[in-house]
């Protein structure tokens, strides 16, 4: 028996990582629910890979590189933008406040394993060496590592979407914006004879707001 579903026959179970839950999808559902009251959602979080099949789901939010599972079918949103982000209350932020990016050659830069391959993608982005970077604190999971960030603790590397609440609010900064990375956002559901509208729906919906927040520069 699956309880999500006896519970909420006509919800779309739709499952991502918990730190796109609680920093991107969470602060928008207000909206969402104003702008298609008829698409019923239930949430999941999950974290590592995705099955092939997504079980017990109808669809996933992934921030991912392709390619992609052949059983999936796949909408795609708009490409991952990447930059480093650190908090007023840093005790390094003055130093590092109208500096170019290679000054970060010199940080101790807090990172995730989640994510190992952003601040080597934004280095290259940014013409600076991979290898020059000098790593710190690690953290599991994205949502740890921007709680530390926005504590002060260090510069991180972040999602535009995911810390743009953060930058608005001032709690953070990202001096030198934000870079295309590889990943890209995705809306992926099974490969079915009959296609299920509501997942094109919810993917029209997320792929107008994400771009409209990967189009904001925060460094103006």
């Amino acid at each position: 028996m699956d309880l999500r579903r006896d519970n909420m026959p006509s919800a779309l179970v739709l499952g991502c990582p918990g730190s796109v839950l609680a920093r991107w999808i969470i602060p928008r559902l207000p909206r969402l629910s104003r702008e298609l009251p008829d698409l019923k959602l239930h949430l999941v979080v999950h974290e590592g890979d995705f099955d092939a099949r997504l079980g017990g789901l109808d669809a996933a939010l992934l921030l991912a590189e392709p390619p992609f599972p052949e059983a999936w079918q796949v909408h795609e949103l708009t490409a991952e933008r990447i930059g480093p982000v650190v908090s007023p209350r840093y005790a390094g932020f003055d130093s590092l406040r109208g500096q170019p990016p290679l000054a970060l050659l010199g940080e101790t830069l807090m990172h995730t394993s989640s994510r190992p391959q952003a601040w080597p993608a934004w280095a290259s982005s940014n013409g600076l060496d991979p290898n020059g970077l000098t790593f710190g604190a690690g953290f599991e999971h994205l949502y740890y590592l921007l709680e530390a960030a926005v504590a002060g603790l260090g510069v991180a590397i972040a999602p535009q979407p995911l810390v743009s609440e953060d930058i608005g609010s001032g709690r953070l900064v990202a001096p030198w914006g934000f870079v295309e990375a590889p990943g890209r956002w995705v809306l992926c559901c099974r490969r079915n004879d009959e296609a299920d509208a509501r997942v094109a729906l919810l993917a029209e919906w997320l792929r107008g707001n994400l771009t409209s927040v990967n189009a904001i520069d925060p460094a103006r």
